[in-house]
């Protein structure tokens, strides 16, 4: 329900439109970029497919030489066959050709930590209790030490 300031009125919840979701996220991006200045931000992506059928893939951004893994996704019935960190190496590979040095992930999920941690990545942060009985991990990957 909108509430009324001075000709002004808040709008909560479902009443904000997906576009002004959008429009907030976006300036705040756009805000952080010009304070931090120099921004190459590009997105990434990889998905493997079983003819039409996506099985697993990731996206994310390469960014101030760093590679963001924000989603990396193996069907149910396909894990447990090393195609999450097959994913993982392509985004890797196809982020070094971009320059990077560095690569960023985080997960929720303690034995995912533990695969990052075997595919040469370092834990950095947790955050115990994210989500009630979750872990937030956040890792790190360094393939050149920055200047």
């Amino acid at each position: 329900m909108p509430v009324q300031q001075q000709g002004r009125d808040w709008r909560r919840d479902g009443a904000v439109s997906p576009a002004d979701l959008e429009a907030i996220r976006d300036g705040v991006t756009t805000h952080g970029r010009q304070q931090a200045q120099g921004s190459d931000a590009r997105d990434i992506a990889v998905a493997l497919y079983d003819g039409d059928t996506l099985i697993a893939g990731g996206y994310g951004r390469t960014e101030f030489q760093r590679l963001y893994v924000n989603y990396l996704w193996v069907d149910a019935d396909h894990r447990g066959q090393g195609l999450g960190g097959d994913c993982l190496r392509q985004l890797e590979a196809m982020a070094l050709q971009r320059g990077c040095v560095d690569a960023l992930i985080e997960t929720l999920l303690d034995d995912v930590a533990e695969i990052y941690e075997h595919l040469g990545y370092a834990c950095i942060s947790h955050v115990h209790d994210y989500v009630p009985g979750f872990t937030r991990h956040t890792l790190l990957k360094v393939w050149q030490a920055r200047d």
